[in-house]
């Protein structure tokens, strides 16, 4: 089989978890980069052992025998970039989120829907083989309905007023943080696992440390900055929120988000109630999934593919008791994306360009209840 050929736009810690996804699938090469700048992305390229840095987005994209296309930069500059690269005809998957505003992502829609090329978004907690899990066990009982789900997002990198990144910049991450960049992993994954929509929000939303220290040097995401001279900057964003939701079937919950959550790392979890069970899973515990019973012993369920239904053993790649995690989400993730990219009748689950809109929506959304102290109907 000839191998499909990648371009990567961007030299962060999304560009190189993609890169390392990518050179685990083996019809698939990586073939190109490009940076924020010619020196940035050659020694990107040389790091990674990558053939051929461009100097431009424009150059990247205009190389004939690129046939797909990662855009993991920051945010500010996806819509700009996903244009290009939709117009070009070249495959797309973009990083979250999908634009700035859901004005762009509609013209990016309508573009995809004129491409006959295969497009996603980096909503890789889907493909986790114990969520799943989760979404075929509440599919395999018919006659169960679930009623409530609760969870969160909990991190800790931006924890003190000390901690600076890019993100808490408006003008490049846009006017939300916390509910954007993690809450949508969150919803996400929810909407995926339950099959449904949220349709209204409740948003109560907070800035920890209104002003920061920000370092008068480069700084890429997680990396630490106390390290460096320093000035004060006024940061708007939010570092906390709490989201009461609806969604379209009737399930009622409740979401928190949070980057100053002292020793939360990484917490993705949900807590799914249903007819006769509850599901829990944490990511930093994804080989395990809990289900709580009434009248029986509660179990506590271990990854492992002789064990899975047959979707969620697709997504485990070693025997039970060999731990997969994070960057294996990822991978399934980018495998499912360019199995698609082969065979168009493959069923694919990995988040479309209309997902990434609606998630943009609601995002919108989040913000708006939390100006207007009100409930808001997507």
């Amino acid at each position: 089989m000839e191998k499909i050929r990648v371009g990567i736009v961007g030299t962060g810690f999304s560009a190189s978890a993609h890169i390392e996804a990518l050179r685990r699938i083996p019809f698939v090469e990586v073939v190109a980069v490009c940076g924020s700048s010619r020196d940035k992305g050659h020694a990107f390229a040389e790091k990674m052992s990558i053939p051929i840095s461009y100097d431009s987005v424009d150059e990247l994209i205009g190389d004939s025998a690129i046939q797909a296309v990662h855009n993991c930069t920051p945010n500010v500059h996806h819509f700009e970039i996903n244009k290009k690269v939709l117009l070009a005809g070249k495959h797309l998957m973009s990083e979250k989120p999908l634009a700035i505003n859901s004005e762009q992502t509609v013209e990016l829609i309508e573009l995809a829907q004129k491409s006959d090329t295969v497009n996603g978004i980096s909503f890789n907690y889907r493909h986790f083989p114990m969520v799943s899990q989760t979404k075929a066990l509440l599919e395999s009982d018919v006659n169960a309905k679930s009623s409530l789900v609760y969870g969160g997002y909990a991190q800790d990198w931006l924890c003190f007023d000390t901690d600076y990144s890019w993100r808490l910049d408006e003008n490049k991450n846009g006017v939300s943080r916390a509910v954007a960049d993690i809450g949508s992993h969150w919803c996400d994954t929810i909407q995926y696992i339950l099959g449904t929509r949220i349709s209204k929000v409740f948003a109560d939303l907070k800035t920890v440390h209104p002003v920061r220290k920000k370092p008068k040097g480069a700084l890429n995401t997680f990396e630490k900055s106390n390290e460096m001279e320093q000035e004060e900057v006024k940061v708007a964003t939010e570092d906390y929120g709490s989201i009461l939701f609806h969604m379209e079937d009737g399930v009622q919950g409740v979401f928190t988000v949070s980057q100053v959550s002292a020793g939360r790392k990484n917490r993705l979890y949900y807590e799914i109630v249903a007819d006769g069970a509850t599901y829990a899973w944490d990511q930093e515990k994804p080989n395990e999934l809990w289900v709580g019973k009434r009248n029986s012993a509660n179990e506590q369920l271990m990854k492992d593919p002789v064990l899975l239904y047959p979707a969620s053993s697709a997504l485990a790649h070693y025997p039970g008791g060999h731990q997969e995690g994070w960057p294996d989400g990822l991978k399934n993730l980018c495998e499912d994306f360019y199995r698609k990219v082969i065979d168009r009748n493959h069923e694919s689950s990995f988040a479309t360009l209309a997902d990434g809109h609606q998630i943009m929506k609601l995002i919108e959304a989040i913000m708006e209840s939390h100006y207007t102290e009100k409930w808001v109907y997507l």
